[in-house]
Order: structure tokens, then sequence, then C-alpha cells
């Protein structure tokens, strides 16, 4: 390990992945240690123009004595090198190597007994596709699906028959670049240069995103087809999303209430697609990265995190050492029209404020996108 760009307590490690048609190929792997240790890590694993360093969520878990642990996806973020295309991929299945080389490095190299893997948006998408590969590795304890991107937010004819045609384009010209442009909506209500509270990277996560190239969507489509058609994921699996979206391409005060970037109801209308045991939390007011939410939103969300990683991965207590007296609300009945292989529960607006919450560097996630890219 050495020094991260987010300085002390964070350190990195370059995994060597070989070389493409590109040249070489790296992945690099964030560590924030707890002080508390308890044998329990989080690997966290961005979304599309994204890369780690939300240190509040980090926080979180290393507070309540969880090792985290952040992967920088191949040419992304820290692993983005000369001459590469940003955020590329030609298969869901390239960033296998580098996903089980940190569980590899977390479980056997830093003696972890438990793993969550915890993805947003593409890496929500990514994460479950790996964890269905590795269902009988015994690999991950369980999955923490914030904001999952299971289907183009865009309609049904360019969902279908437009993206079967790209994905055609896809298979013969990766790298042609597509004419659907990322809106700047979702990024201007994160950016603190704008109407949000965290500042990040622009040249690692510029505000309007990177080009969208046919072979990525080609491989984002093929990746949803496959979770559609269902996985077996073995272990618990949370996916929490927003209560809805906001679908505008400029800017509205709605987009700081709503997931301005995907379709909330196919996160819902997918679930159940995941595994047998999948847990359904959804939260008035979230944005699309549930964790860069408002302060009330976003207390919500950790604490069901927290929660529900109690009840379901036998992992001990999650609260830390001196915690902050706080009400937290029970998660509502199912509802009579979920799936039986889907528990549901609904975070409402609150006004509790974040004395709770742990102290956060300014920090973001994935970039905003209109359709039919995602994030």
């Amino acid at each position: 390990m050495e020094p991260d760009v987010l300085g002390p307590p964070y350190e990195r490690q370059t995994i060597d992945l070989g070389t493409d048609d590109e040249g070489p190929v790296v992945a690099t792997l964030v560590r924030r240690r707890a002080e508390r240790p308890s044998g329990r890590a989080v690997l966290y694993v961005h979304g599309f123009v994204d890369y780690f360093f939300q240190t509040h969520l980090a926080d979180f878990f290393a507070e309540r004595g969880w090792d985290f642990y952040a992967l920088d996806l191949r040419k992304y973020g820290r692993s983005l090198l000369p001459g590469q295309t940003p955020n590329f991929c030609r298969d869901i299945s390239d960033y296998f190597p580098e996903l089980d080389a940190a569980a590899e490095i977390i479980r056997s190299d830093d003696g972890h007994d438990t793993l969550l893997a915890m993805g947003h948006s593409t890496g929500g998408l990514i994460i479950s596709l790996w964890a269905d590969a590795r269902r009988d590795t015994g690999t991950v304890d369980g999955l923490v699906l914030n904001s999952p991107f299971f289907d183009l937010n865009a309609p049904w004819a360019v969902r279908r028959p437009l993206a079967a045609a790209v994905s055609r384009l896809g298979r013969r010209a990766p790298h042609r670049i597509l004419p659907f442009g990322l809106g700047t909506v979702y990024g201007e209500s994160i950016h603190s240069d704008h109407r949000g509270e965290w500042t990040y990277d622009l040249a690692w996560k510029p505000l309007a995103g990177f080009p969208v190239r046919a072979g990525w969507l080609n491989a984002i489509r093929t990746g949803q087809r496959r979770l559609r058609a269902g996985l077996d994921i073995q272990v618990p699996v949370l996916l929490a999303c927003s209560t809805r979206s906001f679908r505008g391409t400029r800017w509205h005060d709605n987009a700081t209430l709503a997931d301005a970037v995907l379709d909330v109801e196919h996160m819902v209308r997918y679930a159940p697609r995941l595994g047998r045991h999948v847990t359904l939390a959804r939260f008035d007011g979230g944005l699309h990265d549930l964790t860069l939410s408002g302060p009330a939103v976003r207390k919500k969300v950790f604490d069901e995190v927290g929660r529900w990683a109690e009840a379901f991965l036998a992992a001990g207590p999650t609260a830390p050492a001196d915690p902050a007296s706080t009400d937290v609300e029970s998660a509502d009945p199912v509802s009579a029209d979920a799936p039986p292989s889907v528990e549901a529960s609904t975070g409402t607006d609150s006004t509790t404020d974040e004395a709770g919450l742990p102290e956060s560097r300014r920090s973001t996630a994935d970039t905003a996108g209109a359709a039919p890219a995602g994030g």
C-alpha cells in the first residue's frame, strides 16, 4: 500500500491487470482501516463517469468497525492511464479480474472473514453479475446496491429496438462515439460549484461526462439482459433507491429530491430477478447516489444499511463506539404487491439533522446522464 490522493488514513494498492489493445491496464484498491477492526470489510464499486472519494461513506463504516475498501475499476479515476479510452469496456466480465483480486487481498492478505460488496449505479450492475458468477465460491457475504443500473433510462423504442441496433454497431465498431450526450442536471445538483454540497476532481469526473461509445453500451445492454433474465445470487441483497425520478434535461429544483439519472421503477421491477433474498428500501428525497442526498435522507440511508447488515450478515453490532441517541424508523411491512422474494421498506422525509452522521469530507459519485446512458 502507498499513500492515496485523499491523504491519511487512506492508502492505495495498484492491481496489475496485464495489457489490452490500448496498452497496460491497472485497477486501484483504496483502503481506510477501522480503529476498532472486527474482521469485517466493505468493498465499494463506483458508477459510470465516477471514482471513489465519498469519504463520509468510508467514515460511516470505519466508525462501526468495518475496514473500508474502494475499487477504481480499470480506465476510471486513479486507474485511468494516458492513451486509454475513459471508462471503456467491451463486456461487464472485463471487470471480474480486478474484483477477484480485490476480494483476494481483502480476505486472504488482510484476513477479513466477512465481506460486504457495495455498488452504485453501473457498479451495482457489475457487482450483481460478479456475485452471481462467483455464487459458489463464498467470495462475498452480502450486497448493497445503491440505485443500480438495471435498464436504460429511455422510452421503450430506444431501450429495445434502437439499443439492439446500437449493440450490433458496438460489436463492429466498439469505439464509435454515439450521439447521446450526458446531461449536467445531476452534476449540478451535487457539485459545490453549482447547487450541491460536494466537490470532486472534474478531470476524472467531468460534469457532462465522457463520450458514450457503442462498445460500452453493448456491454451494458448485454449485462442488463443477463440480469433481467434472472440471476441466482446466494447471499442477501439490499437494493436501495429513491421514490421518484426526475426526467428533465434543464435545471429544476425537483432534481434535488429525486434520481436525475435513472428510472427508479426499473430498479424496483427487476429486484426479484437478483436472487432469493432481496430487501428493497426506497427513500423520499433521495438522489441518484443516495449517500449524497440531503442530510436527513442520507442519515436514513446509513441507518437502513447498518440495520440491514446487522440483521442479515450476522455481523454483530453496527453502531459506532459512542453513537448519538437517535430514533430509527422501522421498515414498513412487505407491500401486498411486492413479490414474495422481496422485502420492502420505504424511507420517508425526515426533519432529523445531520448530527448523527459521521463527520464528512466533501465528496461525490456518479455524474448525470440523459437517456439512454446511465450512471
